[in-house]
């Protein structure tokens, strides 16, 4: 059975502990009082078996069944049903986790259906049952403690963003760091808790207004104001670390851009100084080049080379030799290859 615990109250105090569901509804037919039933991950028999005793709604048992909601709040009539998202935060990963719990509220029961191990169910329940005062005050006393929790819990996920957010800052501007990704995957587990935790204020601000129709204690709704209070903070601080992680995704961009351009210049100046040693070795090449074809066509040996046998051949020879690479040094310095 998927049943974790299982009790009727009367008057603020546990008097029973039924052992299977049928068991509840016929002690509740019996005795009276508040039923709270806690389930994990149950059948779609334990669901529907629920639903037909406290006449629930079949699109309640429908969400029940399906999973995998969003945070919500529907009223069928005189009963509630809510989706919490608790979360929890994974530090090593940065990533934030996930859990799903469905509360289905009647004048006389509470039924927590949970799709994951979050949040603890059973310390809400030790919190009420210590507290008969809170209890007395029938489901929505439950209900209310069951969002508390939630929401509470939602401090150290935003303890874990805020010191994840704080380390980047400081990564920004350290040298050979890239922290684009990091910033990319924490802006997308913000906006996920974003999504989790938006829509409570609305669903509170819901409870209240129906407060006085469905004549929900005075006491108690002071005391949904207070998590009202918790959660408009924690989607305030969550839209902040949205804000702070997009603004850092610019800074980054900029920074790597700059050391883009950084290198990007450093390259060029790195090719033009290349460029320069090959002009001066081209420029040489030249120089050398001329008094070499010289050389090279009078070193030939043919018999009828007129200046073989003329007195001034070879002054001539080496003024020519002289005059090429002496005129090319003079055009290359003027164009600053050398």
């Amino acid at each position: 059975m998927s049943i974790v615990d299982n009790a009727i109250y009367v008057d603020g105090v546990r008097t029973e502990n039924p052992q299977s569901l049928s068991e509840t509804f016929e002690r509740m037919r019996e005795r009276g009082g508040m039923s709270w039933i806690g389930l994990y991950r149950p059948s779609e028999e334990e669901i529907r078996a629920v639903a037909d005793e406290f006449g629930v709604h079949e699109l309640v048992v429908e969400d029940a069944l399906t999973g995998h909601q969003r945070s919500k709040l529907e009223r069928y009539g005189d009963i509630l049903f809510m989706v919490l998202r608790p979360a929890r935060y994974l530090d090593a990963a940065e990533e934030v986790e996930f859990g799903e719990v469905h509360v289905i509220v009647g004048p006389d029961f509470v039924v927590t259906i949970r799709h994951a191990e979050a949040p603890d169910l059973g310390r809400v329940r030790r919190r009420l049952e210590g507290d008969p005062a809170l209890l007395r005050r029938g489901p929505e006393a439950v209900l209310y403690a069951i969002v508390d929790e939630v929401v509470d819990e939602y401090s150290p996920v935003l303890a874990g963003l805020e010191n994840d957010i704080d380390e980047i800052e400081g990564q920004l501007f350290e040298q050979d760091t890239d922290a684009t990704q990091r910033i990319y995957e924490l802006s997308r587990e913000v906006i996920d808790f974003q999504r989790a935790t938006q829509p409570l204020a609305g669903m509170l601000e819901a409870l209240l207004r129906g407060s006085e129709k469905y004549a929900v204690d005075d006491e108690l709704q002071k005391y949904l104001r207070d998590v009202l209070d918790h959660a408009l903070r924690i989607a305030d601080r969550a839209t902040t670390f949205r804000t702070l992680l997009d603004n850092a995704l610019t800074v980054e961009s900029t920074i790597v851009a700059r050391r883009q351009n950084e290198e990007m210049q450093r390259m060029t100046e790195l090719s033009i100084r290349q460029n320069d040693e090959v002009k001066k070795i081209s420029g040489w090449a030249a120089i050398l080049f001329a008094p070499t074809l010289v050389a090279g066509i009078y070193g030939m040996n043919f018999r009828s080379m007129p200046e073989l046998d003329w007195v001034f051949g070879y002054p001539m020879a080496i003024g020519l030799m002289l005059a090429m690479g002496g005129g090319l040094y003079l055009v290359f310095k003027k164009n600053g290859w050398l």
